[in-house]
């Protein structure tokens, strides 16, 4: 039986977009997203925070327009296939990062508003679907 999943996220990026081509050539792009979840605060309790970091891909056309538009403190919205990677950290313990191959994306306002943005649009005219990433995994350069 065939799956399928779809995970969006709205939040702000943390860094910069570090932009390269495979061997092959494709171009792909990666950026963080931190996105933050407010709650509590009822009954005189007090209100929390909780931030989730994701590690985004683009891959393709969708890397290229990354590339001239994201920067860091922009908040934005991502709709992709979300994957969970373990590893071992710089003190060998256990660790793990939630990695997002981005489908769309979406700027919005926020922190970052204005920065980036060219064109009469504001750089929000992302209509086309972007192909999923190469079958080689082997050559990403990251």
């Amino acid at each position: 039986m065939a799956g399928w999943s779809q995970t969006i996220i709205v939040g702000n990026v943390g860094r910069d977009v570090n932009f390269k081509y495979t061997q092959s050539g494709v171009p792909v792009a990666d950026f963080s997203v931190a996105v933050t979840r407010r709650f509590g605060g009822k009954d005189g309790a007090e209100r929390q925070e909780k931030t989730t970091w994701y590690r985004v891909t683009c891959w393709r056309n969708l890397a290229e327009i990354a590339n001239q538009y994201i920067r860091k403190g922009t908040q934005v919205m991502v709709v992709g296939q979300a994957e969970v990677s373990s590893y071992l950290d710089k003190a060998g313990q256990p660790a793990a990062t939630l990695e997002l191959t981005a489908d769309n994306f979406q700027m919005l306002g926020g922190r970052g508003e204005g920065e980036g943005r060219q064109g009469g649009n504001g750089g929000n005219d992302y209509g086309d679907y972007a192909p999923p990433p190469p079958d080689s995994m082997g050559d990403i350069p990251f």
